[in-house]
């Protein structure tokens, strides 16, 4: 994956950055939203480890308790970004 600083680079030179996809992390919608509210996005270096600690999306869908629940987390994680 290339840091922020690398993908900046990149950019400025005329370069796509492409990312290759992680398969942890699955192509769903509620994922991308989550990501968004922790402030970041599928690009980002710790996106895959953070989703593997999140509860999976099919089950965040049938769990109001489970999405009440990770909202904290995603809020310390968007003040926290750098």
């Amino acid at each position: 994956m290339w840091d922020p600083f690398q993908r900046e680079l990149l950019q400025a030179l005329g370069h796509t950055p492409y990312v290759v996809p992680d398969p942890a992390l699955p192509d769903d919608p509620l994922l991308d939203a989550l990501l968004r509210a922790a402030g970041r996005d599928r690009a980002a270096d710790d996106a895959a480890q953070l989703a593997r600690g999140w509860p999976a999306p099919a089950a965040l869908r049938g769990d109001a308790g489970a999405k009440r629940a990770l909202w904290p987390q995603l809020r310390h994680l968007r003040r926290t970004r750098a």
